[in-house]
């Protein structure tokens, strides 16, 4: 284990036996300005390809930024905190889902997009690459800039790049670099019913 994943592993104790790829997953601001390979971005891409969804409907589509000029329309949008620290990354990506089909309301279309960007994610790790998701944007924005269909529900959007040294943040954003912790498995974990403990 490098001496990274190491320190992740001390903020992010496991109780029990799980794949490590899910405690090096997390959310950094710091990104190298370095260009993801065509190859790795398809590959995370696919990943997300085959999540499960509600009857194979695969409601989730990526609208991806790579070049200067739709980066820079991607960071229009983004509220001016997210605009500091997207600077230099190299691909973003907007999810979105749909929310309706021929059979009438998608209820499950935010759910299935869901594990479509876990997957992503989880992709992200293996190909050496980090993400960070973010809600904090102007959603209507989003849409006219990237003619987002009505029947298309905006999710989040994704920093996706090589992760960068904290010191290249501003002060208060680098003081908060740093995996998070989880909260025990009781807390989050019922048996029969809400609120009741694991038997």
């Amino acid at each position: 284990m490098s001496s990274d994943q190491d320190a992740i592993a001390q903020v992010r104790p496991t109780s029990y036996d799980i794949d490590p790829i899910h405690i090096q997953r997390w959310s950094p601001r710091a990104f190298l300005e370095q260009e993801v390979p065509e190859d790795k971005l398809l590959s995370v891409l696919e990943a997300a390809r085959f999540a499960p969804s509600a009857f194979n409907f695969q409601p989730w589509r990526f609208i991806v930024a790579r070049t200067p000029e739709d980066r820079e329309t991607f960071r229009s949008f983004l509220v001016e905190f997210n605009q500091v620290w997207c600077e230099k990354v190299p691909v973003l990506i907007l999810i979105v889902s749909q929310s309706t089909s021929e059979k009438g309301a998608n209820l499950t279309h935010a759910f299935d997009a869901g594990a479509a960007w876990g997957a992503l994610a989880y992709e992200a790790v293996r190909q050496g690459l980090v993400t960070h998701a973010m809600t904090g944007f102007d959603f209507d924005k989003a849409r006219q800039l990237l003619n987002v269909p009505e029947e298309f529900t905006i999710q989040a959007a994704v920093a996706l790049g090589y992760q960068g040294d904290k010191s290249s943040l501003p002060q208060a954003m680098a003081d908060r670099e740093g995996p998070s912790p989880r909260r025990p498995l009781d807390q989050s974990v019922f048996e029969g019913s809400f609120g009741a403990a694991l038997r």
